[in-house]
């Protein structure tokens, strides 16, 4: 009898504190599906993976966002959770095994277990104390358990694609980030020039005044526009400060690098301009249009599942324990105040009434596919929108480059004419500052466009969901 009191206490001891334990254990354990690097790097913002040893190229940057940013290590994440409540759907197929202890106090004295016959004599007490080994296992879910599973696989399908597709995001916004500070780097370094070229020009019309051939009005005029070059280079400076920051921010480096530099050439690149090429492609490779696809045929699931509901689920049940008198008040003699019980069934829940509720779960569901399916059809109209865009983009950014080359030669031709003009007094100094002004803007203009036709061209490869 001491031996059965004893299990049934180690047994509602393990009742009572095996979950804790359990979940301590599985918390400690380490995630296998990630590599070190990525749990590092989301645990601890400040870790950067990568050793900063600048200037960068654009490869070099891409790879430091992919282990960096926060989005790509949140985007690993949310995949691994889908793949956890996939395994969650498909554990609902297997026996659920637990443990139940009881205690109760009652206010009037129970038969410890039911008689088997008439007339048995049992033993009653007020405290009982009870462990059960209980199993349940599904026999019939109307393929609820079945279309769960599908839906967290598609589900996970899902995660993957949006983890892909914020992966090709950054990849652009970091190509459109580093165009630009390429483009910004020579537009500095035309405003140099033409500071230089003014300075140069300041000490030439000294020069002539003290040999009074060049009036003291034309200095003035120099200054000003010396004074105007000066003003727009800080502008630039700042400008570039703040697009090497903003790279700084998309690399997911948290210690301030405001110096980041990168190294790199803009080149024209030539891209298949075909809308009709490119939107079918984008169809079938569009990593956030495949995503929707698969949630569509997630809640398409969900809705099967839900229409399940007026389908009966069938179980098999059983059960195994002891049952114990703390102080029995009836102990006959021949009788013993731990007693075992046990039973093997099949169990049958069928709803009757519900007052509607499964009938508006399922317009709901129904509902809710409706309005994913509109979001995907939003989707492949914004497909349409992003290739024709960057295919315009191209195209435009191309005609500008073809038109600026030459302004450039031909600002540059109109400049050494004006300076000749004014060396030799048949010019005014107006014409010279207003050729050195034509060359700036052209060659700001020729870097923009410049910068601008790869940053279609990157824009292009997103908008086609390809890899670059």
């Amino acid at each position: 009898m001491e031996i059965k009191i004893l299990c049934l206490m180690s047994l509602s001891l393990l009742t009572l504190f095996g979950c804790t334990v359990g979940n301590s254990i599985k918390s400690s354990q380490p995630i296998n599906d990630f590599n070190s690097t990525t749990i590092q790097s989301a645990q601890n913002t400040e870790t950067v993976t990568e050793p900063l040893k600048p200037p960068f190229t654009l490869t070099q940057c891409i790879d430091i966002a992919l282990k960096n940013n926060p989005n790509i290590v949140g985007g690993e994440f949310d995949v691994l959770a889908a793949k956890a409540d996939k395994d969650i759907a498909a554990a609902q197929k297997w026996p659920a095994i637990g443990i139940e202890s009881r205690y109760r106090h009652f206010l009037d004295n129970q038969r410890l277990v039911q008689p088997q016959h008439n007339a048995e004599p049992g033993v009653f007490g007020d405290d009982i104390i009870s462990g059960d080994v209980v199993l349940k296992m599904p026999l019939f879910t109307a393929g609820r358990i079945e279309n769960a599973i599908k839906a967290s696989d598609l589900l996970t399908q899902s995660a993957t694609h949006n983890l892909i597709r914020t992966r090709q995001e950054l990849v652009f916004n970091i190509s459109h980030i580093f165009y630009n500070i390429l483009a910004q780097r020579h537009i500095i370094k035309s405003l140099d020039f033409s500071k230089k070229a003014l300075e140069q020009h300041y000490r030439r019309v000294n020069d002539l005044i003290a040999v009074q051939k060049a009036a003291k009005v034309d200095l003035l005029r120099t200054e000003v526009r010396l004074s105007d070059i000066e003003q727009r280079l800080v502008a630039e400076k700042n400008v570039m400060s703040i697009l090497r920051r903003t790279l700084v921010n998309f690399l997911g480096i948290s210690n301030p690098q405001p110096e980041i530099d990168i190294k790199g050439d803009l080149e024209l690149t030539a891209v298949n301009t075909n809308l009709t090429e490119n939107i079918s492609k984008a169809y079938g490779q569009r990593e956030d249009y495949l995503s929707v696809k698969k949630r569509v045929q997630a809640e398409q699931k969900r809705l099967d599942i839900v229409r399940a509901g007026y389908w009966p689920i069938v179980s098999a049940e059983a059960s195994y324990g002891l049952r114990s008198a703390a102080k029995p008040s009836s102990h006959p003699s021949g009788t013993d105040d731990t007693e075992d019980v046990g039973f093997v069934g099949v169990s049958i829940e069928l709803p009757f009434f519900e007052g509607g509720a499964i009938n508006a779960r399922i317009r709901s569901q129904r509902f809710r596919l409706y309005s994913l399916k509109e979001h995907l059809r939003k989707l492949k109209l914004q497909i349409n929108l992003d290739i024709e865009t960057a295919v315009l983009n191209i195209t435009s950014s191309e005609k500008r480059l073809q038109a600026t080359e030459k302004s450039i030669e031909q600002a540059k031709e109109s400049l050494r004419i004006e300076r000749e003009k004014y060396d030799l007094g048949k010019g005014s100094i107006t014409d010279v500052l207003d050729a050195q002004s034509a060359l700036l803007d052209a060659q700001t203009i020729y870097y923009h466009a410049l910068s601008d036709y790869n940053s279609a061209v990157a824009q292009w490869y997103l908008a086609i969901g390809d890899e670059k």
